[in-house]
């Protein structure tokens, strides 16, 4: 089995993708391809794959079908610069492998993620984690400036301890979750589309669909078959339990809705609407 080059992604390696005000993605390495799910899956299933005669046909087949091992031959690493508060909603997907930059070993830079402000909103009404109307310009203003005042004061006490003598992993202890911070970040492709699936969604945090939208166009170039799957199958679909099966089936013969329970019914609604806006 040859290595697989991409000539796309070897056109974008080490190249930054600016991400918020100073973050960014960038693809270090990359191992695998489209060819490499392809031959994984002839060795695998044998046989039983020679019906399918295309590549992204058996791409699609393999996603559809939730066949995921075939993803986890293609490997990418990735140079990730972002703000701390947004690295802590990264490390919760679990299946990867993550060196971050150490505060005990190195000074952190004076460096500092401050939203633009059509990012600051009000708490939305109806999600308890999410954002709602956003402020007047001139309201927006004055916070943006609060941010960047608090950012200010709290390095330079985080300097000012460092040049005192105090310990580095002390000093740290009151920067703000604002501060950028920077770490190297590998993951198999089956689990890529699970991060992505779940960060590219309209109810994650902005500033880490940013990210997942900048990614998703980075192994685009090493996978281009299989990224066209993740979207058709994954992305852009909507999937319904087999109770919500059963009042569809009944919707469309033309009787009522069988759901009665308010939460399951808000839930189907949802659902149906993504569906339509998709």
């Amino acid at each position: 089995m040859a290595h697989c080059i991409v000539p796309a992604a070897e056109e974008i390696l080490d190249k930054e993708f600016q991400v918020l005000d100073k973050g960014f993605v960038r693809l270090v390495d990359y191992y695998g391809s489209d060819s490499r799910i392809v031959q994984s899956a002839r060795v695998s299933y044998g046989e039983g794959t020679k019906t399918i005669s295309q590549d992204g046909a058996l791409i699609d087949y393999l996603l559809r079908h939730q066949h995921t091992s075939p993803f986890e031959q293609v490997v990418f690493t990735f140079h990730l610069k972002m703000p701390i508060f947004v690295a802590r909603q990264w490390v919760r997907h679990r299946m990867a492998r993550m060196n971050e930059v150490s505060g005990r070993y190195s000074i952190m830079k004076d460096e500092f993620y401050v939203p633009e402000n059509s990012c600051i909103s009000k708490q939305s009404t109806n999600n308890k984690q999410g954002r709602g109307e956003v402020f007047e310009e001139k309201q927006a203003k004055e916070f943006q400036a609060e941010f960047i005042e608090g950012q200010q004061k709290a390095y330079e006490v985080y300097k000012d301890m460092v040049e005192k003598g105090i310990a580095r992993e002390i000093a740290r202890i009151n920067l703000p979750l604002a501060l950028y911070t920077e770490f190297y970040w590998q993951m198999d492709l089956h689990n890529l589309f699970h991060f992505l699936k779940l960060r590219l969604d309209s109810h994650a945090q902005y500033e880490i669909r940013l990210y997942a939208e900048e990614i998703l166009e980075i192994i685009k170039t090493v996978c281009p078959m299989a990224v066209n799957s993740f979207e058709n199958t994954m992305e852009k679909a909507v999937s319904f339990n087999g109770e919500e099966m059963e009042a569809l089936r009944k919707i469309l013969s033309g009787e009522e809705n069988p759901i009665q329970d308010e939460k399951k019914l808000k839930r189907f609604n949802e659902k149906i609407k993504t569906g339509i806006q998709l």
